[in-house]
């Protein structure tokens, strides 16, 4: 028939595009200041170092005896390799290339002070690289010099703080309240697709025998979603992970002030829909790793956020995002204090 003359209709057998499947999971585009969350309130300590703590841990008296904990700024330090000239130092934690050793260990130990009272209690860091591997703490990790390679650790020795390091992915604490065992996890979008937090609490269960109905955890600040901007093969990766996936992804509007207040400045002679100006697709991770958490069996009472978008707010935290790769590392710790 002349209808169908030298076409082919074109069947597609790959999915809908990202914009069609969002679409279909019928959320509307928001703007990064629908999605921004407030500056979140830190506590000052006596040696000057800033940390965001769980409120809900400090008021439960019980969890407070035994629990020490805490998620870092960069405010409090020596490090001056992050910093303007005239500006004070900086709480970097990670022994990066731009800093000396001396003002990371110096930092290290203000951090412990601050959390534990002495600033010679031991802190255990990992050597991340973005995978799901646990490991366990040891009497020797103590001592030890060279960190494990890992992005969780889960802890039962008195005394000992165990800890990651971020710079915008999303840091999760973990304690068992009966059993006295804490963890931690590095969760970027690599870990949190390799399911990280829900296979740590899983070994947490393995190794210790804690019950998910006995634990708390806490969501450090991280990149948000509002600034959280990524690529249409996250979608598909978290997709072929996640039930869920598409409830964690938005298009999102960026604003610039500079377009708002000088439109003119950035027309085009470009046809209507050729403009580069449009939603990006935008990552929610801090609900990816609270959905772990509840599909490992952690009570929704029993997790907190702390908020806090290291993207929105430079000033407060390192972002490598926003520093372009130029930037420190923070530290979120937890641990158990020894007894008297």
């Amino acid at each position: 028939m002349l209808s169908n003359a030298g076409l082919v209709r074109n069947r597609r057998a790959t999915p809908a595009g990202v914009t069609t499947r969002l679409r279909n999971a019928r959320r509307g585009a928001a703007s990064k200041e629908e999605l921004a969350g407030a500056m979140p309130e830190t506590q000052r300590f006596a040696n000057g170092v800033e940390l965001l703590q769980v409120s809900p841990w400090l008021e439960n008296k019980k969890l407070k005896s035994w629990l020490w904990h805490g998620f870092s700024t960069r405010i409090g330090g020596v490090s001056g390799a992050y910093s303007a000239e005239d500006a004070p130092g900086d709480l970097n934690l990670g022994f990066t290339a731009a800093d000396s050793r001396e003002a990371v260990q110096r930092n290290r130990q203000l951090l412990a002070e601050a959390i534990s009272g002495k600033s010679d209690t031991p802190i255990a860091a990992l050597r991340q690289f973005h995978s799901n591997l646990v490991v366990v703490a040891e009497q020797g990790d103590i001592s030890r010099q060279q960190p494990r390679k890992a992005d969780g650790v889960i802890s039962s020795v008195p005394g000992l703080l165990v800890a990651i390091q971020t710079a915008d992915c999303i840091p999760v604490l973990v304690a068992d309240r009966r059993q006295r065992i804490v963890a931690a996890f590095h969760a970027g979008w690599r870990g949190t697709v390799k399911r990280i937090v829900e296979l740590g609490v899983g070994r947490m269960r393995l190794e210790f025998g804690c019950k998910p109905e006995d634990l708390v955890a806490a969501i450090g600040p991280g990149a948000s979603q509002c600034c959280y901007a990524v690529g249409e093969e996250l979608l598909s990766e978290f997709e072929s992970q996640f039930s869920y996936a598409r409830e964690l992804f938005r298009e999102v509007f960026d604003s610039d002030s500079v377009r708002t207040k000088y439109p003119m400045l950035f027309l085009t002679q470009r046809a209507p829909g050729h403009s580069p100006i449009g939603p990006q697709l935008h990552l929610d991770l801090i609900e990816a790793n609270r959905r772990q958490l509840l599909d490992a069996g952690v009570k929704t009472s029993a997790i907190s956020a702390t908020g806090g978008c290291t993207n929105c707010h430079p000033e407060l935290f390192f972002s490598h995002r926003v520093s372009r790769g130029h930037a420190g590392r923070m530290m979120s710790v937890i641990g158990i204090k020894p007894k008297r």
